[in-house]
């Protein structure tokens, strides 16, 4: 009793929450929308038939002309509810049947409005773009009650990600090979999903694309149960199975197991080694006294303006081979991977030094997902990480030097240290 009384409350109290948002201008605007839709698709069927409702003859044609071929006819209309962002409202949609050359029927469809569509691509975005945010059904139909107006059900929720996920399945299996891809990044994330009833950490396989132009594509996010060789193998193999081409240049975290992977199928390509996972693996071998000096000496070569400066500074440091030898071999174990960003033109070694492109991602992926601290399974993981993306609720943009993309590799990085 206690909590239906609480619950009624609640309700009222949300109720004139609503009420004080009332805005006159958007209902207005609502309220017009009906007459607009309705006037849209009866202009599609009127060019559909080549002639206007009621007419006998093409538009333009006088009574002295031809009269226009019959393609088909009007035949009443039918009463659809739909819902867009600016709310729900009740349509006529016109109804005919097309003649085809080979005197055929058949029912014409909007381009429009789609058979049995209820709800707008926006409305459907905007309702899968707020469950992606991190809440729950509950929370959505409150969050969107002052656009839809009735509200939102949980049906409705789980139909519009139902679709979703009938695209994550599609994009999974799509055709590699026109993806015009001349470079990849790759990492991986641990998460959190209930798996056999009991929350477990997952590792969440990540490669990124980076095109001909320089816009970056996600071409797979992959759950499985670790970086291992093998797992990272499986999702190498799934890309080059559906057409990936071969690329021209890698970058990696450091990952032996990715490492391994990508030598078995794509060896020979020059690939980049982290320049921030490299510095943070230094750090950790030093104590924190000689945190700030290794940090000056690294960041002084590692963004130094050339090949040659690099090389003179790479030099420098061997004085850590006496001061804290681990952390001269820690520098030393990258060897060449560390520097393969200066085969690159000048331009592009910003966004090629580092995989912040995919960490970016990482870190917003973890921040949308905060709220639900164990996923519901190992599949949602990498299903929500995509439709972040597709979505739009995250972006990713070209990458930095992007026109000298087309220049060739060169064939050596920056001299090794003796």
């Amino acid at each position: 009793m206690t909590s239906d009384i609480t619950s009624a409350r609640a309700g009222e109290a949300e109720g004139l929450l609503f009420d004080t948002w009332f805005d006159p201008i958007e209902d207005g605007l609502r309220a017009k929308v009906r007459g607009f839709i309705e006037a849209m698709i009866e202009e599609e069927l009127t060019t559909a038939l080549a002639r206007p409702r009621y007419g006998r003859r093409a538009a333009g044609q006088t009574g002295q002309e031809a009269a226009a071929p019959v393609t088909g006819h009007r035949h009443g209309r039918r009463t659809r509810q739909l819902t867009g962002t600016f709310g729900p409202t009740k349509i006529a949609v016109p109804r005919a049947r097309l003649v085809g050359q080979d005197g055929t029927t058949r029912e014409w469809k909007s381009g429009g409005l789609r058979a049995y569509q209820r709800r707008t691509l926006a409305a459907d975005a905007l309702i899968a773009s707020t469950y992606l945010a991190g809440t729950n059904t509950r929370r959505v139909r409150r969050a969107l009650a002052a656009v839809f107006a009735e509200g939102v059900g949980k049906d409705v929720v789980s139909r519009v990600w139902r679709k979703i996920k009938t695209d994550w399945d599609a994009w999974n299996r799509r055709d590699l090979a026109a993806e015009p891809v001349v470079r990849l990044i790759l990492d991986g994330t641990v998460v959190r999903v209930r798996l056999d009833r009991k929350a477990t950490a997952i590792s969440l396989l990540v490669v990124i694309g980076v095109r001909e132009d320089g816009q970056k594509v996600l071409l797979a996010a992959k759950n499985m149960g670790g970086e291992t060789t093998e797992a990272w193998r499986a999702v190498l193999d799934d890309l080059i199975g559906r057409g990936l081409r071969r690329p021209q240049f890698l970058i990696v975290d450091g990952a032996p197991g990715l490492e391994r992977a990508l030598a078995a199928v794509w060896g020979g390509v020059p690939t980049q080694r982290c320049t921030v996972h490299k510095h943070r693996n230094l750090l950790a071998h030093a104590p924190e006294r000689l945190h700030e000096e290794i940090s000056a000496d690294y960041t002084d070569m590692i963004y130094a303006a050339t090949a040659e400066e690099i090389e003179a500074r790479r030099k420098a440091l061997r004085k850590w081979r006496l001061r804290h030898r681990a952390v001269a071999d820690s520098l030393e174990e990258a060897g060449g991977k560390l520097f393969a960003f200066t085969r690159l033109p000048p331009s592009q070694w910003k966004s090629a030094r580092t995989t912040n492109a995919i960490e970016r991602l990482h870190e917003e992926f973890k921040r949308r997902i905060k709220t639900q601290t164990v996923l519901p399974s190992a599949d949602t993981a990498a299903m929500l990480f995509w439709a972040l993306l597709a979505s739009g609720q995250i972006t990713m943009r070209k990458v930095d030097g992007w026109p000298s993309l087309a220049t060739p590799v060169g064939d050596q990085p920056v001299a090794l240290a003796a």
